[in-house]
């Protein structure tokens, strides 16, 4: 597996990152502990040394703080204050003792803290002041979320939802990301699995405890009738689940793609066989055309989302 410059930080990541959402078992089905600590040394053994966990996150953290026992040296370890009640150092000491660290790696706020909440910034710098944490960002959701963690040089670097469906905020400020090199993180390549073209028009979700059980059958019919349009990217890449994880790789602002991974099984495809070579500009430029034609990241018109402006 390759490594990428976590921003300007110093780190080295895997350009494929663990992320940690389905093995706390609340939001993507029941997982087994022994399973979710097999697909972890999966992962490690296939070269993954970045792993990306909540607090909210059901029993992900503790699963990940069992791992972690006589390995740590070997991963960087991100995760969220969610705004619990107790508040962000309370919630990170207790954080801290569940993940069996002295110290995160990666500590982001769950949201972009403005107004009243802008506080939470101070005390994010405290943290660090403090060794408790190593750096710190945002996992955040729009382009003026983004536009504030380039400006605030606290931060090191945000998590953002990146994919062939869903192209902005990243390329509407891509630019700017280049200019400020800071660490990006990118989740929801898959978009929920859709990318993976397993799903078809009638796909259901019928336990609980997945997300995705909520979805309309309206927008499950849309976003698969998307997918079908970029399935012209297989003749190169030879799956969906390859174009889908090298599109966001083929810009090199990207730090890692966390790909969410309960099993080894997954694992073995998520972190052994998804090749992570760039698509070539030809493929960029198609993708380009047919985002836009489908009004995804239409805010932004062409002009100003291929300058970055």
């Amino acid at each position: 597996m390759l490594q990428r410059p976590f921003g300007k930080t110093g780190l080295q990541v895997s350009e494929i990152g663990f992320g940690a959402w389905g093995i706390g078992g609340q939001s993507y089905g029941a997982v087994q502990r022994a399973e979710a600590l097999m697909a972890l040394s999966q992962a490690e053994e296939l070269g993954c040394n970045f792993v990306d966990t909540a607090a909210v996150y059901g029993a992900s953290e503790e699963i990940l703080g069992q791992f972690l026992q006589g390995r740590r040296s070997r991963w960087i370890v991100a995760t969220k204050y969610s705004g619990q009640p107790e508040g962000m150092t309370a919630t990170l000491e207790k954080q801290l003792s569940t993940l069996r660290t002295d110290v995160i790696d990666f500590y982001q706020i769950h949201w972009m803290p403005r107004g009243k909440d802008a506080v939470l910034l101070d005390e994010l710098a405290s943290l660090r002041r403090a060794g408790k944490i190593r750096f710190a960002g945002i996992s955040l959701y729009s382009a003026a979320d983004i536009d504030d963690v380039l400006a605030n040089p606290l931060l090191d670097g945000f998590q953002v939802a990146f994919s062939l469906l869903n192209p902005d905020p990243f390329l509407a400020c891509r630019r700017k990301i280049a200019r400020y090199g800071k660490a990006v993180i990118v989740r929801s390549a898959l978009e929920e699995g859709f990318l993976t073209g397993k799903y078809r028009r009638d796909a259901t979700f019928p336990d609980p405890n997945d997300q995705r059980h909520k979805l309309t059958r309206e927008h499950i019919e849309q976003v698969v009738d998307r997918v079908e349009l970029f399935r012209f990217l297989e003749k190169d890449t030879g799956s969906m689940v390859a174009a889908a994880v090298r599109y966001p790789l083929s810009f090199p602002e990207v730090s890692t793609v966390i790909l969410g991974t309960k099993s080894a099984r997954q694992a073995a495809a998520n972190f052994g066989t998804v090749p992570s070579q760039p698509l070539s500009a030809e493929a960029l430029r198609q993708i380009d055309e047919l985002q836009i034609e489908l009004g995804l990241g239409s805010f932004w018109p062409r002009w100003r989302r291929r300058l970055g402006l």
